[in-house]
Formats: structure tokens, sequence, C-alpha cells
């Protein structure tokens, strides 16, 4: 059946975010994909058309985020499904990074996520429809890796924001989900998109050993497929009441598992002294 839905979805031109447009076109989808880099991405799907949309975008600058939301709705008419997908790796403990390297991560994962959907709200509210997905990812539910605090708490804000934007916008009938993805076989580990601090510290050693098992073994070797992670996304995109929070990818479950295990046993071991302060 063919489709008339309109996809905008950020970091478009590599990993999942590309995997995802490409599903979205062959199944007759619209799409407006921005990226950093509008060559490369119209050198992987074409020039803009009447179901294409490429758009170069610097998600931190919020006019120009406004201008990329108004064009795609001036191109296609109307706006439906929003990927809040662009993001980044920063590896570093939190003594080896500078303020420079920390916020910088925040700007893109946190702050550009936050401006699409200031910039994008206004058109599904209007409409009383839509879907926002918010990718973060099962560091932004576990984060006890080294090396990777502060990557992980970009994560962790988009989960917090997503469960509040979910109660925020249910009222004009537009959903809300974040999405915590695992390892999949993305380019997201190599060399050339995670970045490693720029003034390390040798005795973090476990933040080291952390940093090479990601970038050298487990880059690669990852156990889930992008264009499977896609199919799944524009399933739940399809569903009437889909979940605010939303498990992708074969492992997942075992992150999920083992934190709800811990902090179980912290909160029955500690159970006195949190009760304690009752008048």
């Amino acid at each position: 059946m063919e489709t008339t839905k309109v996809w905008f979805v950020t970091g478009a031109s590599k990993g999942l975010g590309l995997a995802l447009i490409k599903k979205l076109l062959e199944k007759n989808y619209r799409v407006a994909a921005t990226t950093r880099n509008v060559q490369a991405l119209i050198s992987e799907i074409g020039e803009a058309s009447e179901i294409f949309l490429p758009l170069e975008v610097s998600l931190t600058d919020d006019e120009n985020v406004k201008s990329a939301i108004a064009k795609t709705v001036g191109h296609f008419g109307q706006l439906d499904v929003v990927v809040n997908n662009a993001g980044y790796g920063q590896i570093g403990t939190l003594e080896e990074l500078s303020d420079k390297e920390a916020r910088a991560n925040f700007d893109i994962n946190v702050f550009g996520t936050l401006n699409v959907i200031r910039n994008a709200m206004p058109y599904l509210r209007e409409q009383r429809s839509g879907h926002i997905f918010n990718i973060s990812s099962i560091g932004g539910y576990a984060g006890n890796f080294p090396g990777w605090g502060i990557y992980c708490s970009t994560k962790f804000a988009v989960a917090g924001l997503t469960e509040a934007l979910a109660e925020e916008i249910k009222d004009f009938g537009v959903k809300a989900t974040v999405v915590y993805p695992g390892y999949f076989r993305t380019d997201f580990l190599s060399k050339e998109s995670a970045r490693t601090p720029e003034n390390s510290i040798p005795e973090y050693e476990a933040a080291r050993n952390s940093e090479q098992a990601h970038l050298d073994e487990i880059n690669g070797n990852q156990p889930n497929d992008p264009g499977k992670g896609a199919e799944a996304l524009i399933a739940m995109s399809e569903e009437q009441n889909p979940p605010v929070h939303f498990l992708l990818g074969s492992g997942t479950d075992e992150f999920l598992n083992n934190k709800i295990k811990t902090i179980t046993g912290d909160a029955e071991k500690w159970s006195d002294l949190t009760f304690s302060t009752v008048i």
C-alpha cells in the first residue's frame, strides 16, 4: 500500500540514519534527510525529488534547523515522523575531557535534538498527530562504561527529555519514543567517527582498555544489522500506541536486566537508611 507519510531524519548520511532513509524510500515514504555534508547524501541517494529532500543542516544553529523543517513542510506539505538520530561518541574519562570537548558532545547529542523538537512541534501540534523518535543508546540506560561518561550522560539526557516530552505532547495526539540501540554494525565506533580525548591520562587503565575494546574489537563485530533496525523503527511508527521506551537490538535486554537487578539490590540493602528520614 502506498503511503504519504513524511519523515524528517537527522544524521542521515551514514549508519542507522542512512539505513533508515533507504528503507523508507523503498517503502514509498517521503523523506527529508539532514546531514552536515549534503553532497555525501546526494551521492548515496540522489538529488531532491518528489519523495526525497536532502538538506545540509547545522543542528546547533536553531534558525538553521527551523529553516530546514519549514523547507520540509513546504516541499511535502506536511510532517509526520521526526527521527533525532544525529550524534557522535566522545570517549574519555570525566577528568580527561576538557570543558570544550564535553560541551561539544552535549551541543550535538542533546541541544541539537532540542532544536529539532522545538521547531517541529508547532507543525505536529497544529495537525494533532505525529511521532518523534529520539535515538539514545543502551549507554543512555546503563552508564557503567569507563571512559564513556560524557557520551552516556548526553544519552541519559535524551532519555529524560523524551519521558517529559511524551507527557507534554500526548494531549495533542503526538507520540514520543526514546530508542536505546545496542551494538549495530555501523561506523559509529570507527576511528574516524568516535572522538578520543585530546589529553589522555595514562593512569586510567580501565578507560583505555574499554576504549581499545570498542575501537579495535567490538567495531566491525557488532551483532545487529542497521537495515533490520530501520525496519523495526518503521514498524514501530505504524503502531497506534507505541511505547515511550524502546530497546533496539540483540543484547539490550542484558543491560536492562542487570541495571534492574543492581538498583533493586541497592534499594533493598540500604532500605533502613532510605526510610530513616521519616519524622
